[in-house]
């Protein structure tokens, strides 16, 4: 596997907008011969760092300042998955955007706001909450698109569109494991406030799977470790470490069982609290071997393209920043060819905080080497 981050939210890789000083920003890359640029002559720079210095974030919700650094839209963009799907989407099916008004929920660098653009949108109002609406709209100005995209600084909830309805809804509002961050809601709460009746929501469709997978050196490395470190018992650390999901890249030939899809949305129809649930499942082996934890990905789908469009995050599939969602169980389970292992999954959002995640398993075996019954709680922050 290749073990980059725990669970939380997107990395900002260091570096961005809080690297500001008072009155110049230094580029990493200019270091070494010393050269650096005056902010001014950035003016989308200049005004995020004028909210740097007061030195008292703009917004108490880490969430959006995250968003600041340009680091993670590096990350993000250069997820050629991620980033082609949406391309192709627009490009491919430019009846859908041609003279329609288009709404782009969190819009980030205005990437999807281009592409609407030059496929025909007859205008695209791009939301965005982050420091990062000051670079949108330079962005979209150096493009020539000024006419076309106007970028709208502030949370979808308290901002009002100089229009009344939308023809389109356009966002990447997935987080880890689907659902982490929960930007979800605020894709509903456009949908309803916004969308014309027979608007459409891109992507319409995405869906949760599972399986399992035996990762015994992992395991071993990152959460057996604390029973012993240097002779002293750290285990208080691996109850809370077994507690916390995993973002990273799972190899295939890790996979012991079938894949199962667990929960569908229907973006377009589906209300807040579907994003709630409790489901079944049941992962039958395919070999014989251990299972050390279960595996989340999800799928994205855009129905109302010429033909079906979308991406997958599984670990068959190409990688992207999202990876998958690794859950440890705290049992090591044999499992032999065509049994199974069952259970439940419930998934809600933290009550103190709703952009984190917790989730209940619940999973049992009773076969030829296993026999195990057990509840675990995992709080994806």
């Amino acid at each position: 596997m290749d073990r980059r981050k725990g669970s939380g939210s997107r990395d900002a890789n260091g570096g961005g907008l809080a690297e500001a000083t008072a009155s110049r920003l230094r580029f990493e890359d200019a270091d070494e011969v010393g050269m650096e640029v005056e902010v001014e002559d950035c003016p989308a720079a200049a005004a995020a760092e004028e909210e740097v210095i007061g030195n008292e974030k703009t917004s108490a919700d880490y969430y959006f300042d995250s968003y600041s650094h340009f680091g993670i839209h590096e990350e993000m963009l250069k997820d050629v998955v991620r980033t082609r799907s949406y391309q192709n989407v627009i490009t491919q099916n430019n009846f859908l955007f041609k003279d329609k008004i288009v709404l782009d929920v969190g819009a980030g660098t205005g990437i999807l706001s281009l592409f609407c653009a030059k496929a025909g949108a007859k205008h695209v109002y791009a939301i965005e909450c982050s420091q990062m609406a000051d670079m949108a709209k330079e962005i979209v100005k150096t493009n020539g698109f000024s006419e076309v995209i106007t970028v709208i600084k502030g949370k979808v909830e308290e901002i009002e569109l100089p229009v009344p309805k939308v023809d389109v809804i356009i966002s990447e509002w997935m987080g880890y494991f689907l659902l982490f961050e929960n930007m979800l809601d605020t894709v509903l709460f456009a949908r309803d406030k916004w969308l014309a009746d027979d608007g459409v929501v891109l992507p319409d469709k995405a869906s949760l799977h599972l399986t399992a997978i035996e990762d015994a050196e992992y395991k071993e490395d990152k959460i057996e470790f604390w029973n012993n470190v240097y002779g002293f018992d750290m285990s208080c650390i691996k109850k809370q470490a077994m507690m916390e999901p995993l973002v990273d890249t799972v190899d295939a030939n890790q996979i012991v069982t079938n894949c199962q899809l667990l929960k569908t949305m229907d973006i377009s129809k589906m209300s807040s609290g579907d994003a709630s649930f409790t489901v079944p499942f049941k992962l039958v082996a395919e070999r014989n071997d251990f299972i050390h934890a279960l595996v989340a990905y999800f799928n994205v789908s855009f129905t109302k393209c010429h033909k079906l469009m979308g991406f997958s995050t599984g670990p068959r599939s190409k990688s992207t920043h999202w990876k998958q969602t690794v859950l440890y169980l705290e049992d090591v389970v044999t499992i032999c060819e065509g049994e199974t292992l069952s259970g439940t999954m419930t998934v809600a959002n933290n009550k103190k905080n709703p952009r984190d995640i917790d989730i209940t398993l619940k999973y049992s075996i009773n076969g030829q080497r296993s026999k195990v019954s057990r509840t675990q709680h995992y709080k994806m922050r």
